[in-house]
């Protein structure tokens, strides 16, 4: 698989558990055997300004964090393009699920979901967009974006029982109808992070699911890199939800 990705997302951009040192250095050691990495691009301004306000990016401008955030968003836009034609994974920092046209929180900045879909809609090369949201939490800045557009379904996992959760899962895939499914994949439902839910096989199932529903839709999927914070199972869990999306 093509994991799109920048050395620059190493560095700690800001002191949250978003940025601590390590988190990408132990995605990399766990996949970096079994995929291709595609390095990262910036989104232009204009791509970013598809789904936030200017005073909005003149903000995260002025803290410093410009740069990074549309690197990943950029990075966003990539593996979304890639996965018109083969599933792919944006191995990307900030997240940004939690980021809303004119404002943004927990450690996120733009909404790289939003963008993505937003760049392909507008250059005509889908025409329904369905957004899969596994983080443990409420991905509402995304909802704020794109919820109400009427060619993208958007759907946050609100199961807390492991059994629960995939058949959720199974569920929203069987009734999935759209050109591309993106994941916003957050792996702190994990058993061994903050969720403490899922085991890291889930996440293989998590990533056939979509990609059995992309198959019939005749679509593509992909997979953004949102939340994980135990950096001693997030590698595994992120190679797992790869290897499902690849089919393995």
């Amino acid at each position: 698989m093509k994991v799109v990705f920048h050395e620059d997302f190493y560095q700690v951009y800001t002191s949250d558990p978003a940025s601590a040192g390590g988190r990408m250095e132990a995605i990399v050691d766990a996949i970096k055997s079994h995929v291709v990495f595609i390095i990262a691009e910036p989104a232009s301004e204009a791509d970013v300004g598809i789904a936030h306000t200017k005073a909005h990016i003149n903000h995260v401008r002025q803290i410093g964090l410009y740069p990074i955030s549309a690197l990943a968003a950029g990075g966003a836009v990539q593996a979304a393009t890639i996965a018109l034609s083969e599933p792919s994974f944006a191995l990307i920092r900030p997240p940004g699920h939690h980021a809303s046209a004119a404002s943004s929180w927990g450690f996120c900045y733009f909404n790289n979901m939003a963008i993505a879909l937003e760049v392909l809609k507008a250059q005509k090369k889908i025409n329904s967009a369905y957004v899969l949201d596994i983080d443990l939490h409420y991905g509402d800045g995304t909802v704020n974006i794109l919820g109400h557009k009427d060619w993208v379904t958007i759907h946050n996992i609100k199961a807390y029982d492991r059994y629960a959760y995939l058949d959720e899962i199974t569920k929203e895939m069987d009734r999935c109808r759209s050109d591309i499914i993106g994941i916003s994949a957050g792996f702190d439902n994990h058993e061994d992070d903050w969720g403490g839910v899922l085991k890291t096989e889930d996440y293989l199932e998590t990533g056939r699911k979509v990609r059995d529903a992309a198959i019939r839709n005749g679509g593509g999927c992909f997979g953004i890199l949102e939340g994980g914070y135990n950096h001693r199972v997030l590698g595994s869990n992120v190679m797992a939800l790869i290897d499902g999306l690849s089919g393995k």
